[in-house]
């Protein structure tokens, strides 16, 4: 009987990976096309892998808690003759040695280049001395500024970054880390209490990194929020305050949207729609669901989408059409207490509207010449600055208030 391997899909434009969370079926139960047969969890979203036939499971060479590339055969299917022709499977699969084989070539050339790296490497090495002077970390020091071949190797090989290695002294040239420096810092890591890193968590901190590789500013305002409480007192359906600044903000972005482009190179790549993301708590980390074209509708038409999406994200079944592309965020780090704080935009938007908890405060009235009690919170607007100056991000800051003082309008 002709076997279908079971093969990890593209599950998302970038996603590259998942992980394997159960298998749905035993091994030799029948299934029918489109069956669900893997729980999969990516950085974004649990999803699952179907079939395309219908066949009885022959075989599972992945493994749960495992993480497998797009492309990667996760166990193999028997199914009809008819299903294996109009599929172009001609004929049973074996993979039992094939892959195993490409992966002892490929390791043996890494080896090979690994080895000779060392041997050219290593007299220089040995003839480098020590920087460091008595001090934990070196004010001198240059850290990871300069990576050497064999170190680069061996991060590769540990799947870590540079700014893993933030915490180490290091002991060559200039202060420069070296891969026995590298070496005794993961030794002394082992002695901690350790667990493993969530997919979510991974792919927030990689995209922090990313972001952070830009110059980024705040600028902060505070905001009346009595206008937008009385209006929501009185609805029926009742949008959160970070709706309203969501609304608000698109529509600011719609009146000029120019600045929310991304500098690529020496050009301003404007966007080609209003598609505003906003920031749910996740698991283990945080999910950007996004409204599109969020300009072209009211704040009473956009209820129930965001209400569905927020469902979606704290169960992490957004799909693919849910996330990714917007041009801006909205975070309301409020819902926390806070007041105020410095929130890190995306690695491809410019900016990143933050919202603090209302507070009751005095507000002075010149013509009655005293004070009265106001709710008021801190407004943030966090941005690329190669691309805006604290003048337009302070302007866009005051239209999107100016709006939220008249929230009949959105």
């Amino acid at each position: 009987m002709p076997q279908l391997p079971i093969i990890m899909p593209q599950l998302g434009e970038s996603i590259a990976e998942a992980t394997i969370v159960r298998l749905l079926f035993p091994l030799g139960a029948h299934v029918e096309r489109d069956t669900d047969i893997f729980e999969v969890e990516t950085n974004k979203a649990l999803m699952s892998v179907t079939v395309p036939c219908a066949g009885i499971i022959k075989e599972v060479t992945a493994t749960v808690g495992e993480s497998y590339p797009v492309g990667a055969t996760l166990g193999f299917l028997d199914i009809s003759q008819e299903d294996a022709e109009r599929l172009g499977v001609n004929q049973s699969v074996d993979i039992s040695t094939a892959p195993l084989k490409e992966a002892s070539v490929e390791a043996k050339e890494v080896q090979e280049v690994k080895e000779d790296i060392e041997e050219k490497v290593a007299p220089w090495q040995s003839s480098l001395e020590s920087t460091v002077c008595g001090l934990p970390v070196p004010a001198h020091a240059q850290g990871v500024s300069f990576l050497s071949p064999r170190m680069k190797a061996r991060m590769t090989e540990l799947g870590l970054h540079a700014a893993d290695l933030a915490g180490i002294a290091g002991s060559g040239a200039n202060g420069r880390v070296t891969v026995k420096d590298l070496e005794k810092f993961l030794e002394d890591l082992e002695r901690n209490k350790i667990t493993p890193a969530s997919s979510m968590r991974v792919a927030v901190a990689d995209a922090m990194r990313r972001s952070w590789t830009r110059p980024l500013a705040t600028v902060v305002l505070p905001v009346a929020l009595d206008p937008l409480l009385t209006h929501r007192s009185q609805q029926s359906q009742k949008a959160g305050p970070a709706l309203y600044a969501l609304r608000a903000l698109a529509i600011a972005l719609g009146e000029n949207s120019a600045i929310a482009g991304r500098l690529i190179g020496a050009r301003i790549i404007h966007p080609r729609s209003i598609d505003i993301g906003f920031a749910v708590e996740a698991t283990d980390g945080v999910l950007v669901p996004v409204i599109r074209n969020a300009d072209q509708f009211s704040l009473i038409h956009l209820l129930d989408h965001y209400n569905h999406l927020v469902e979606l994200a704290r169960a992490r079944k957004l799909s693919a059409r849910d996330t990714g592309g917007s041009i801006a965020t909205v975070t309301n780090y409020g819902v926390f207490g806070l007041t105020m704080a410095t929130p890190i935009p995306l690695p491809e938007q410019t900016l990143l509207l933050g919202m603090g908890a209302g507070q009751r405060t005095p507000c002075w009235d010149q013509e009655k010449k005293s004070f009265f009690p106001i709710t008021e919170a801190q407004f943030t607007l966090s941005f690329d600055h190669r691309v805006l100056d604290g003048g337009a991000a302070g302007r866009l800051l005051l239209r999107i208030r100016e709006l939220l003082s008249n929230p009949e309008e959105l």
